[in-house]
């Protein structure tokens, strides 16, 4: 699935952001964010953007606020409330003002960026997180954003594949699972 390679990027972003800002659980234990903030944020924003700078700890603290928000979004498309979710990002492009703007930098290409009038950097994500996650929701692939299926496990993620049947965030969740299957089958068969 490619949307397009900026909004593929953003979406890739948001996923990293919530899965580095949020507390839940990850990969079969509690997860809480790290205490450096910096890192955290540092980390999810690579995740769609490799060459990003390091926000500040206020944009840091921000971009956690925005995570948990994003979550929700994540949160209701697995409980099966598409309407809850467009609800959500609804919200978020109206507080952000997002507002398209063709964008050439760092020897790109013209592309679509989405940024409110106050111009920091954390409100700018927010748009673009929003306006992305909204192109998701109203296309054909909105069931593609999942929150992980595996026992104590919440990460959120991304479908990108062929076929649409993802479940996990990571191929250590889905081997947990697997692990776990086959213990249990073998466990049953043993006389």
């Amino acid at each position: 699935m490619n949307f397009n390679s900026h909004t593929d990027g953003v979406v890739r972003t948001t996923v990293g952001l919530i899965n580095a800002l949020t507390p839940g659980e990850r990969r079969g234990r509690p997860y809480e964010p790290p205490a450096d903030l910096v890192e955290a944020a540092t980390e999810g924003l690579r995740t769609g953007h490799p060459a990003h700078r390091e926000p500040s700890p206020g944009e840091a603290a921000s971009l956690a606020s925005l995570a948990s928000r994003l979550r929700g979004v994540f949160d209701a498309v697995a409980a099966g409330d598409l309407d809850g979710a467009a609800g959500e990002v609804n919200g978020l492009l109206d507080e952000t003002d997002a507002r398209p703007r063709l964008s050439r930098h760092d020897g790109e290409p013209w592309h679509l960026h989405f940024h409110g009038p106050a111009g920091s950097m954390p409100g700018d994500w927010a748009a673009s997180c929003a306006t992305a996650l909204a192109i998701v929701l109203g296309g054909e692939f909105h069931d593609r954003l999942g929150v992980c299926t595996a026992p104590h496990c919440d990460r959120v993620y991304v479908d990108v594949s062929r076929n649409g049947t993802r479940r996990f965030c990571s191929t250590a969740c889905q081997g947990r699972v697997k692990t776990a299957a086959f213990r249990a089958r073998t466990r049953d068969a043993t006389p």
